[in-house]
């Protein structure tokens, strides 16, 4: 689930209990005024005041207790001395002041903490009892007694209520918070127990078939009587080659086995190493030619690392799938832009072509980079691999020039 489904459901959540909130607020102001007003022969200007500050305290609760229980305590004070011996009904709490009462004090506790919704609660409940001793003559009309039972009876089952439903909210919540945790770290140890297993079986295979290879290959003159100097030398280039690959593996399974961490590396490939990887290519009897044009350490390390990864890449196919073909290395850079481009004429040498990651491999880094990739073959049987790695400077770097 992503961030905006999350979100959308959080604020549905909200949304009913608010939009239930608010009819309340409106449907118990609406009865209380006139109630006041008929029964209790408040003035209506006063009914209406005190009436929508009781009922208007349950909203402005939400964004500011400590204002709401103020207004709420004002009106709740005020409102039963403004009422004639003569009125018949409960009091001082009349029905739907009790009402608003206990849903104010459920309000804050629960929105705000138990101790946060004790204020209200014995405020009222103290301040309720101030009215008979103010209002003797009402009072003798109508024994408050009853009526302050009910009032407190009321409000403190709902603190209580308004504690356990907070409570538990709070821990289904965290039980989420918890299981969400839970998942998240399962499939992390996953993904780890993955990597791990892809290192163990590049060390435990290719690694040691690589090892067995420049062992071997660096043995050959001691071990074969008679070795030709030309057989010699290639041997020679295998096990430097097999060395090299050596690294590179050593450089993945610590990249593999790091979680999370920074792990102590060989400096990566640049640009600076494509004459050498050429030169290797040409030693295998490959015809290789390479012209680097405006070439300067300007270029990031991020964008010099691709592009040595996608002309090696390019020449390990031109190699495989055409021997005997003539290939052509043009690399170029220009403002906030390198520009690659590997050719290599048809196959001089009928060969099988291979499927496999690498040019999934080149796309996936020109995408990283925001640049292009044009790869294909051409009408005459070669085959062209173009590509524009990009990144964002504001100095165009110097140029130099070096033809190879």
């Amino acid at each position: 689930m992503n961030y905006m489904d999350r979100s959308g459901q959080r604020n549905r959540k909200v949304a009913g209990p608010l939009v239930l909130l608010i009819i309340s607020a409106v449907a118990l102001a609406t009865v209380l005024v006139p109630i006041h007003t008929v029964f209790y022969g408040t003035a209506l200007p006063i009914a209406l005041l005190l009436g929508s500050m009781l009922t208007g305290a349950l909203l402005v609760a939400i964004p500011n207790p400590r204002f709401a229980i103020g207004l709420f305590l004002v009106a709740a004070f005020f409102l039963p001395f403004f009422v004639i011996p003569e009125s018949v009904g409960p009091w001082p709490w009349t029905v739907p002041a009790l009402i608003t009462f206990a849903a104010f004090v459920a309000v804050v506790t629960f929105l705000h903490g138990w101790r946060m919704g004790l204020t209200p609660l014995l405020v009222g409940i103290a301040g309720s009892l101030a009215a008979p001793l103010l209002q003797p003559r009402v009072a003798a009309a109508n024994p408050p007694t009853a009526d302050l039972i009910v009032a407190t009876s009321i409000s403190i089952v709902a603190y209580f209520v308004a504690i356990l439903l907070a409570g538990r909210i709070r821990a289904k919540r965290e039980l989420a918070r918890e299981r969400e945790s839970t998942a998240l770290e399962q499939s992390r140890r996953v993904l780890m127990e993955e990597r791990n297993r892809i290192a163990r079986e590049l060390h435990d295979v290719v690694a040691h078939s690589l090892s067995l290879i420049q062992v071997q290959a660096s043995s050959a003159r001691y071990r074969v009587p008679d070795l030709a100097d030309d057989a010699a030398r290639e041997l020679d280039e295998i096990a430097a080659t097999a060395r090299g690959s050596l690294t590179e593996m050593r450089r993945l399974l610590g990249v593999l086995r790091t979680d999370g961490q920074t792990v102590e590396l060989a400096p990566q490939e640049s640009i600076e190493d494509i004459p050498s990887l050429v030169d290797s290519t040409r030693r295998s009897g490959v015809d290789v030619a390479l012209e680097l044009i405006a070439v300067t350490p300007a270029v990031p390390e991020t964008v010099q690392i691709a592009a040595f990864r996608i002309v090696q890449e390019s020449l390990s196919n031109a190699v495989r799938h055409a021997p005997g073909a003539v290939v052509s290395v043009h690399v170029r850079t220009e403002p906030s832009m390198l520009r690659l481009r590997v050719h290599n004429t048809a196959a001089g040498i009928s060969s099988t072509q291979g499927a496999g990651h690498g040019l999934t491999g080149m796309r996936e880094r020109v995408a990283l980079l925001g640049g292009s990739l044009e790869v294909g073959a051409d009408t005459d049987g070669g085959w062209t691999v173009n590509a524009v790695l990009r990144w964002d400077q504001d100095q165009e770097p110097n140029a130099e020039m070096e033809r190879t």
